[in-house]
């Protein structure tokens, strides 16, 4: 299955220079990596992200994660949670997240 994870570029690029991430500072406030599914993701990015340019969207694969718990969160929903590193090898894709008149424009493949 598929997750997905919302990067500003600055996270993005250290990510991929480090090979692995603990996540943005609000991850390592709360101790794991914050994830969304196909159908959280665009509230994610309206919440916590709404108004930023620079983004980037990356799409991470669950069986290839261990430490990934499925917790209540936002309105009772489950979402998915990494206690360790977020590492390259989970990630499947990334795209750039651009802003448009309405909001992020999400890839056509979650649409």
């Amino acid at each position: 299955m598929l997750i997905y994870k919302i990067f500003r570029s600055d996270e993005w690029a250290a990510m991929q220079a480090a090979d692995e991430t603990l996540g943005a500072p609000v991850d390592l406030a709360d101790g794991f990596v914050h994830f969304s599914t196909a159908e959280q993701a665009r509230e994610t990015a309206a919440r916590h992200f709404a108004g930023e340019t620079g983004l980037w969207l990356i799409a991470a694969d669950t069986d290839a994660m261990d430490k990934l718990e499925w917790e209540t969160s936002r309105g009772g929903a489950k979402f998915p949670h990494l206690y360790a590193p977020f590492r390259m090898a989970h990630v499947v894709w990334a795209e750039e997240l651009p802003l448009g008149a309405d909001g992020h424009d999400f890839p056509v493949t979650m649409k």
